[in-house]
């Protein structure tokens, strides 16, 4: 065994980078030495924890900012083969009956079985953090809002040191107290999923990578466990959510049913522990083991899962099937069998779930037309309520269940119409639209719909907080290549009288067939004379609508309807004059002298002002793909 490396650490000292608190039946990092032996407990098949073997190897003082990491062997049969696996961080683990610590970190492409382990006392320092009564508006304990919750006892023990319902801390907190927020940062109608994860990303991954600087040892990355999904749909899931630390895997399912008499009705150490963050027809897990149980709260993973603060996820007790042996990353293959609490607080050192919490969640349906013999067009599921996981998984959701459905090999034209219901704003109706040549529409294709934007936008809103109550998504299939492009524009009269249309030919190229020429009367306004206008030649469906920006939830809810032009249409727009926005409308083509007269001379509140533009639709039979621009002249006024 090569040690060499690990031999001339010094042991733990006692410092408080091995954390504050403390229990009777832990033992800090000051007390190990190393060749102790001891046992970790974790999940190897079913829901019920085993034991396996450990040898304390040495202590790396401050390995994250105060706080140490215990190196540690360990042995049995399958950890001999899959060495370091993800799924078993939070894995208690106990030296002369006193838990140490959690199995946490490990090495890439290690050929031992060695891993690092979160000391405890800075899992309990996690575990004491107070909570908020309620998170962005949801009450996180609903059932005795300030309390433990029904049937849930109180651990004296740890009452004067744990932030858990009833305590008096708990009680005395503002809402947001200490809560970080993974908000999207933009304007909110800009909403885009990407630059939302990229955002993520950035806050996560560089503050990881500086306190580790050159250490090689990682968290065990937090298998997110896909079930009910396409190969596509992972893919696209992956893209999304492996930026932020997790790693995306098509190796779980949506669960049993009604849990069995034997599945745990109370998370316990050593057992298996998920964060659901979609589940019914689909289902998406975050995968771990559980470290402490202590009255209503639990410590698990020894590391966040996203270092996300103060969160509500819901959570549930995990079933493990199989540890599957890999060179680059053995994992857990396992499900959910009992939906249970939520995860409440995501730190440095631990994630902490509570029995009692509750999570919200936005139910879903999918209901696809056109897909003759499809044997499933129905499809139900919910997904996590939370700023970025809601918007990502509605995506990945509809795409797969689109995929899944009418998977072809033929072009494809769809329709998509979503009703979003918000809390206390009602439903409000949205379309999206497109054209797959050649197979069904890619999971990617739904990153940046109108519907995956309202539900980003209205819950990333700088204003308060926002429920999505429900998604309902009405997909219709035409298998045909409904499109034709545009070739080209030609200007009929290159110079027109003030008032008079601009007169354009358009050549139009369809899949099969001869070309289609298609003349367009475009007006233009008389304020014009004198200029040279410049026509923008575009399909509607990729056109903005001009809406002011909004100054509330409910100005944002109203222009999250209607944001897009007719998607079987061109649209020629070109600038017309000034405009205004002010107050969620809008107002263009104002005459000379019109701003200076609705300015406020007391205030800094003013409409704001704009190029507007003129905009001339005309409908097509067909989706047109393809953009072109055009000048005329407009002569001056005799």
């Amino acid at each position: 065994m090569a040690l060499g490396l690990f031999a001339a650490l010094p042991v733990g000292l006692g410092t408080a980078s091995e954390g504050r608190a403390n229990r009777p039946d832990v033992m800090g990092v000051n007390e190990l030495k190393p060749g102790m032996k001891g046992y970790g407990l974790t999940v190897f098949e079913g829901t019920r924890p085993q034991k396996f073997d450990v040898e304390v190897i040495d202590v790396l003082n401050n390995f994250r900012p105060r706080q140490d990491l215990i190196l540690i062997k360990t042995f049995h049969p399958r950890l001999e083969v899959a060495k370091v696996v993800a799924g078993m961080s939070g894995s208690p683990i106990y030296i002369d009956g006193k838990m140490i610590g959690a199995y946490a970190y490990g090495w890439s492409f290690g050929s031992e079985p060695v891993a690092g382990v979160t000391p405890i006392r800075s899992m309990l320092d996690d575990l004491a953090r107070p909570l908020p009564p309620t998170l962005h508006g949801w009450p996180l304990f609903p059932n005795k809002a300030g309390s433990q919750g029904a049937g849930v006892k109180r651990n004296k023990t740890a009452s004067a040191e744990l932030g858990v319902p009833g305590d008096e801390r708990f009680a005395a907190l503002e809402p947001h107290d200490d809560t970080p927020d993974n908000r999207f940062a933009g304007a909110p109608l800009d909403y885009d999923l990407r630059r939302h994860r990229d955002q993520i990303a950035e806050r996560v991954n560089p503050k990881l990578e500086a306190e580790l600087g050159n250490v090689t040892a990682r968290p065990v990355a937090t298998p997110v466990l896909l079930g009910g999904m396409s190969s596509d749909a992972v893919a696209f899931a992956g893209d999304l959510l492996s930026p932020l630390g997790l790693d995306v895997m098509q190796a779980g399912g949506g669960g049993e049913g009604k849990p069995g008499p034997d599945v745990p009705t109370r998370y316990e150490a050593g057992g298996a522990i998920g964060v659901q963050l979609v589940s019914g027809d689909m289902s998406a897990m975050g995968l771990g083991t559980v470290t402490r149980v202590e009255g209503d709260l639990v410590s698990g993973f020894g590391h966040p899962m996203m270092q996300g603060g103060i969160t509500a996820l819901p959570t549930a007790v995990g079933k493990v099937l199989w540890f599957l042996a890999s060179e680059s990353r053995s994992f857990k293959l396992g499900m959910p069998v009992r939906p249970l609490g939520a995860l409440v607080n995501d730190r440095q050192a631990s994630i902490v779930v509570s029995h009692s919490a509750v999570a919200p969640v936005i139910p879903v349906h999918v209901q696809i037309h056109g897909a003759d013999g499809a044997p499933y067009t129905d499809w139900d599921f919910s997904v996590a309520h939370d700023k970025f996981m809601a918007p990502t998984f509605v995506a990945v959701a509809i795409g797969n269940a689109l995929q899944a459905t009418a998977s072809e090999r033929q072009d494809v034209t769809w329709s998509v119409t979503s009703k979003v219901r918000f809390k206390d704003y009602g439903e409000i109706e949205v379309k999206d639209f497109g054209v797959a040549v050649g197979g069904t529409p890619d999971p990617n294709d739904f990153a940046r719909t109108n519907v995956v934007g309202a539900v980003g936008a209205v819950l990333s809103n700088p204003w308060q907080p926002a429920f999505v109550e429900s998604v309902n998504v009405d997909v219709r299939l035409t298998f045909s290549r409904d499109l034709v492009r545009l070739r080209g524009v030609e200007l009929l009269t290159p110079e027109v009288e003030p008032g008079e249309p601009a007169e354009l030919r358009l050549t139009l190229v369809p899949y099969d067939g001869p070309l289609i020429k298609r003349t367009v009367k475009v007006p233009l306004a008389k304020n014009l004379a004198g200029q040279r206008v410049k026509i923008d030649v575009e399909p509607g469906y990729i056109v903005q609508k001009e809406k002011a920006a909004p100054e509330s939830l409910a100005d944002l809810i109203r222009g999250l309807e209607d944001p897009i032009y007719p998607a079987r249409s061109l649209v020629f727009s070109y600038v017309a004059g000034t405009g205004v926005a002010h107050k969620g409308q809008v107002a263009a083509n104002l005459p000379p002298g019109a701003m200076d007269r609705i300015s406020p001379q007391s205030s800094t509140l003013a409409p704001e002002e704009f190029k507007a533009e003129e905009r001339h639709v005309v409908r097509f039979p067909a989706f047109v793909i393809g953009t072109d621009k055009v000048t005329v002249v407009v002569k001056a006024n005799k």
